[in-house]
Order: structure tokens, then sequence, then C-alpha cells
């Protein structure tokens, strides 16, 4: 009785501090939406609420989809606001309101450490304030380094003033999955395409997506116990053997499907790093070096795939996130070949997290599914796998698009605001808001069998 209370207590205050998150970024998009629609924001007239409600939803939800170009249609200033919200969006509005009161030396009590444990996605309160301090000074000079690199190449190309401001703008919009950039002052929706072939481009914006997508826990794990793998905690395991194969497997099918496609007529190098870039920018980073439009069917399918799965848990990226996907790949296998347990690296995973995977991936699939039936319906003259793609984007906080974000309706990019929105809250999160009451109780219905497979 004592242990149902319990648990009745820890799910109760895991909602409070899921709404309380969730007011939060809601309260960021809308000062965001509100920014942006003043004349100092536009560079001619004044902003439209939509369209400046579209863009506040996808900088603080780091998707990076978007109705109008970030360069040609914002000023500097509303260019500020949107990179303010894609970090604040990034790292998450209570790790850097925590990281404030750290510096100002105000106590954080109970409550605030069990917000900043949920909020940051870690597995224990203990320490949570450390990491915190980690995250956000890790994050900065990741930022920095990642800056200084494309500087390189930036300035050269666009003068020491744009030069060194574009390098941070990318290196932010980079490091947290936020799909944004300003390259409009070349070409309108180009994004990086223009550096296809440039090494030092891909390889950093590839880096600092890769950074910014494997979670603060597993940065933590790394630096306590450096390159001794056996000692990393079992999600930290998961967490990088799998974006490790996912990369590379990527890497190897995108060069595949797409040699003949969007890949033609590149030289070997150049299609190594339109693979690689291709394999990791689904998950979540938004940016392109290939037309997506370009891409096969094959190719498109793959960057669906990617866009669904994401990075992982407690990092800046989306998706249902790589360890769900591990988690249900084995749990799968383990009912093909009968065994009672769950085995990754000598360690067994519990029920709960079955479940919690799971359920996850279902909601995320049912949102999706629904997003997709209601926009086919309202605009039954866009195709089917576009609609599909634009939706997993949104969901997923990707901001890849195959062009037809700007053809969508009012109706329809509400739609893809309400995605987006549940997507960097993520699917179980997003339901858990909706949750009045607590069904764990003393008592338990009798089990019967049904007939499933």
């Amino acid at each position: 009785m004592k242990t149902a209370q319990y648990n009745k207590k820890k799910i109760m205050a895991k909602k409070s501090t899921t709404r309380e998150i969730a007011f939060g970024f809601a309260m960021i998009i809308l000062t965001g939406t509100i920014l942006l629609t003043l004349p100092i924001s536009v560079k001619s007239g004044s902003g439209n609420f939509f369209e400046a409600l579209f863009t506040a939803t996808s900088a603080t939800c780091v998707t990076g989809l978007v109705v109008v170009d970030t360069y040609q249609n914002w000023t500097v200033f509303g260019q500020l606001v949107i990179l303010g919200m894609i970090q604040v969006g990034g790292l998450g509005f209570m790790t850097i309101g925590a990281y404030i009161s750290v510096l100002l030396k105000k106590r954080i009590g109970l409550q605030e450490r069990e917000q900043l444990q949920e909020s940051v996605n870690t597995l224990e309160i203990a320490g949570v304030v450390r990491l915190v301090k980690k995250i956000v000074q890790g994050a900065l000079c990741i930022e920095l380094l990642g800056a200084i690199l494309l500087a390189f190449r930036f300035i050269p190309e666009f003068g020491i003033g744009n030069g060194i401001y574009f390098a941070v703008f990318h290196a932010i919009s980079a490091f947290c999955n936020g799909g944004f950039d300003l390259m409009g002052i070349q070409e309108e929706y180009s994004s990086l395409v223009a550096f296809e072939g440039d090494a030092v481009v891909n390889l950093v914006v590839v880096s600092l997506i890769l950074i910014g997508g494997i979670g603060f826990i597993v940065w933590d794990d790394v630096a306590r116990n450096k390159w001794h793998f056996k000692r990393y905690l079992l999600h930290s395991k998961i967490v990088i053997t799998a974006t490790a194969v996912l990369t590379i497997v990527g890497t190897i099918l995108f060069l595949v499907t797409e040699n003949d496609a969007s890949l033609a007529g590149r030289n070997p190098l150049e299609k190594f790093l339109g693979a690689l870039f291709c394999s990791v920018t689904p998950r979540t980073a938004g940016f392109n070096t290939v037309d997506t439009a370009a891409l096969s069917n094959s190719g498109k399918l793959l960057t669906m795939l990617m866009m669904f799965i994401g990075g992982s848990p407690g990092s800046t990226a989306g998706g249902v996130k790589t360890t769900s996907m591990v988690v249900l790949l084995f749990y799968a296998a383990a009912m093909v070949f009968s065994r009672e347990d769950i085995n990754l690296f000598g360690r067994r995973l519990t029920d709960e997290v079955v479940k919690k995977a799971n359920a996850v991936v279902m909601i995320n699939a049912a949102l999706a599914s629904i997003a997709c039936v209601i926009i086919m319906t309202l605009q039954p003259l866009l195709n089917f796998e576009d609609i599909l793609f634009e939706v997993l984007s949104a969901i997923g906080t990707v901001g890849m698009t195959t062009g037809i974000t700007r053809d969508l309706d009012i109706i329809s990019r509400m739609i893809v605001i309400v995605l987006m929105y549940c997507g960097r809250l993520g699917s179980l999160s997003f339901a858990l808001i909706f949750a009045q009451k607590n069904n764990l109780g003393s008592v338990r219905r009798p089990q019967e069998k049904i007939i499933v497979g």
C-alpha cells in the first residue's frame, strides 16, 4: 500500500513538472511571436502573426521548418530573437534559469532540483545542479569552437562582420539541432547547399549535430570515465553504439541510394560528404547540403525513418529517440528467440522501460498518422509522400522539407505547429499533460489472455 502511495505521488509530481515545462515553452513561443511581429523584426512592413507564430514555434522547438526565408524576411534583431529561442529551446529554459541562479549564488531547493531532473532527463536527482553547470558551460565552449572553425570558411565568403555573425549563428543552430540558416543571402531556402563540397563546413556542422544529439548524460559520463567504455552507464553505451551504427550504416545506404540520384555528378569526396550529411541531419538538425526534393524514393524513405528515430534522450534532438528503438528491437528479438529477459551489455532492462519505449513510439506514430490524414483531407492536391515527410519532420523536430511548408494553408500550419510543440516536449510528456487522474490503485483486475500476432 505504501509503495502504491509513493508511486502515485511520484507520478503526480512528474505530471506537475511536465505541465510547468509545457507552460514555460508556450510562454517562450508567445513572447517570441510578439517580438517577431514588431516592425523592428521584419525587413519590410509589419510582421504577419501566423508567420511569426510558426517561426517562433519552430525556433523554440529547435525544428527549422520555415514559411519565410530567415535572412530575407527578418532583420538582424529578428534573427537574434530566433537565435535566442533556438538556444533556450535547445538547452531548456529551466537549465538556463538554474545556471543563472547558480551564478547569482541563489539556493536551489529540492522542488527545483526535481524539475531540473525532469527537464534534462537525467536518471537521478543527485548531482543535477553540477550537471546543469556542465551542460551550459560545455555547450557554450562547443558552440564557440564550432563558430571559430566555421569563421575560417564564412569570413572569406561573406566578409569579416557577416562571416563572424554567420559562424556564430550556424554553430548555435547546428549544436541545438535548430536547422535555421542565413544562407538566404545567396539564395532563398538554400540551406548549406552552396557548401556541399566544403569538408570543413560539412564536418564541423555534422560534429556539432552529433554532439548536441547524444545527450547531456552521455557528456557527463564520458567526461568522468574518459575512454573507458566498460565503465559507462548502460544508457551511454546504448546511445553511443546506436549513434555510431545509424551514422555509419546511414552513410553507406545513402551512398548506394543516391549515387545516381541527388549525388550524381559529384566527385568521390563530395559524394561521401553528401551521404554523411544526409545520414546525420535527419536526426534531427534540418540543414541540408543536398536538395531534399531531389532525393530518390529510397533516399526519402530512409530519411523519414531517420527522422522518426531522431536523437537521444536528454539532448537537443527530437524523435522517438535511439534508446526507444533499441529497446523495442531487442524486445522483439527476445520474443522471437523465446528469451524471458532483455539483455544489453550484460544488463537486464526493466519492464517499465519497455512499456515507456512502446508508448513513445505508438503515440508518435498515432499523432503523425492523424496529422497526415487531416492535412491530406484539407489539401488533397499535395503529394502524400511530401505530407508524410513534412509531418515526420515536424514531430521529430527535424526541419527538413521537400518544399511544401510554404504551400500549407493556415489550418495545416497550425497542425504542424502542434506537432513541433509536441515533439519538443516529447510525445509521452505531451500526453501526460492531459492525464487528469492517476489510475494506480490497490485493486487489480483479473487477467485473461487474448490472441495477438
